[in-house]
């Protein structure tokens, strides 16, 4: 299983790039906003990978953080969304955007995505809500895959899940630790994580005391 490749892009095409390894050939599959994001042909670059396996087909797909490598996963567990689906909701979301899309329940955010019907989109909505604050915990900008590339191309290297780099630290960002505090007033997961993508919506600026309060206002019962 590779976790992580890192080397120089020999070629890009519109869905993959060719990422040599030391005189080897990696044909990794992203999201546009990926390759968009991407440096140009003889440049190195970094990516967190996860590994399709069909009985016909190895497929390498590849993300600029973890965060959005664990969102391919977790949109992967919908029923209806495979491999091309997941990066065609990544790349008109972001992965930010398809949490605030969910956390909203607004699925026709997500139905915007190439490929993604109205059914599908629900789906994802209902069947990930539960899922979100775990995501959210983990923070909006998490460790680039780039972040400690060597500049040697001597140096690039692929590495295997097992010693791919972990997950860091839950951030102390203003959403993370709103959901936190919510979370410990005793409100649902689900329930907090949709005031909190509210009121980041409202204020993405906003610190985490203003945050709090701007949440606990929504959450507060109606009439």
């Amino acid at each position: 299983m590779i976790g992580r490749i890192a080397g120089r892009i020999d070629y890009r095409a519109s869905d993959h790039v060719l990422i040599d390894v030391r005189g080897v050939g990696y044909l990794v599959y992203c999201s546009d906003r990926t390759l968009q994001s991407l440096p140009r042909v003889g440049e190195h670059t970094a990516l967190y990978t996860d590994l399709v396996v069909r009985e016909d087909l190895l497929q390498l797909f590849g993300f600029p953080t973890l965060i959005e490598k664990e969102w391919h996963r977790l949109l992967m567990s919908v029923q209806g969304v495979g491999a091309k689906a997941s990066l065609a909701i990544l790349g008109a979301l972001g992965p930010d955007g398809v949490g605030r899309a969910i956390a909203l329940g607004d699925w026709n955010a997500i139905k915007a995505a190439r490929g993604i019907g109205p059914k599908t989109a629900q789906r994802v909505v209902n069947e990930l809500k539960d899922k979100l604050p775990e995501l959210m915990a983990m923070g909006t900008t998490p460790t680039a895959a780039a972040s400690a590339l060597p500049s040697d191309a001597e140096d690039a290297v692929i590495e295997p899940a097992s010693l791919a780099v972990a997950p860091p630290p839950p951030r102390s960002d203003a959403q993370a630790e709103a959901l936190s505090a919510l979370t410990n007033l005793g409100y649902a997961p689900g329930e907090a994580a949709r005031a909190v993508a509210q009121a980041a919506e409202s204020d993405p600026q906003a610190e985490t005391a203003a945050m709090i309060r701007a949440a606990l206002r929504l959450l507060a019962p109606k009439g």
